[in-house]
């Protein structure tokens, strides 16, 4: 029987566990934004929304973005690791009032 879930190993792993996940977000759209740089892509890009009005220089900061996207990320992992707390917190009330979860292990043959 899960009875209790530790609310302080779930803050832990939680948090390590959505900071990963930004990290490996943020990679990927450093490596994307490298690809889509290199093959010219984003002055493509800037062109066109010159073309359509919105300022005679336009012009993509990648450090804007990143710096913008890093901060996001933390505040989303901060967010997700709370939101998991408060599942924990919950499932422990609930708990006492059903009695938990019944887990059967059963060995392999």
């Amino acid at each position: 029987m899960v009875r209790k879930v530790g609310p302080w190993s779930v803050l832990k792993i939680s948090f390590l566990f959505y900071l990963c996940v930004m990290v490996v977000i943020l990679g990927a759209m450093m490596i994307l934004y490298g690809i889509l740089g290199a093959i010219g892509v984003l002055d493509n890009f800037a062109d066109f929304l010159v073309e359509l009005g919105f300022g005679d220089d336009f012009q993509i900061h990648g450090d804007w973005l990143f710096t913008r996207g890093l901060a996001i990320g933390l505040g989303l992992v901060v967010l997700w690791t709370l939101i998991n707390v408060f599942i924990v917190l919950m499932y422990n009330l609930l708990s006492d009032i059903v009695g938990g979860i019944e887990v059967t292990l059963s060995e392999r043959r």
